[in-house]
């Protein structure tokens, strides 16, 4: 079982130590990070907690999920492993040459009046 916890919906208040420190109630956290937008410095509103083991995790679940932290009701679950070829540079690459008929008129040369 996975010893890894997604958090979400979290104010954009939340630091790692107030994470670390919250979920420490639980049992040992190995790392804690909220993820952050690389523009702006600013939370994305969630983030990622490990733990030693998978009983810590779930009593960490059972007693956070849906907790009201500033307002906002958390959602604490278990992460799910990331999937392959999502974003750029993933399997599914936008490659123009693998299109027919790139471009306008006919055949992808363009004019074709």
């Amino acid at each position: 079982m996975s010893t890894k916890i997604y958090v979400g919906n979290l104010p954009y208040s939340v630091t790692d130590s107030n994470l670390r420190n919250n979920f420490a109630e639980f049992g040992t956290v190995t790392s804690a990070k909220v993820m952050m937008d690389r523009e702006s410095g600013r939370s994305k509103g969630f983030a990622f907690v490990e733990m030693t083991s998978a009983d810590e995790c779930q009593a960490a679940i059972a007693a956070l999920h849906g907790m009201s932290v500033d307002g906002r009701s958390i959602v604490v679950n278990l992460a799910k492993p990331r999937e392959e070829g999502r974003g750029f540079g993933g399997s599914r690459e936008f490659r123009a040459s693998s299109r027919p008929n790139v471009g306008y008129g006919n055949d992808g040369y363009g004019g074709g009046y």
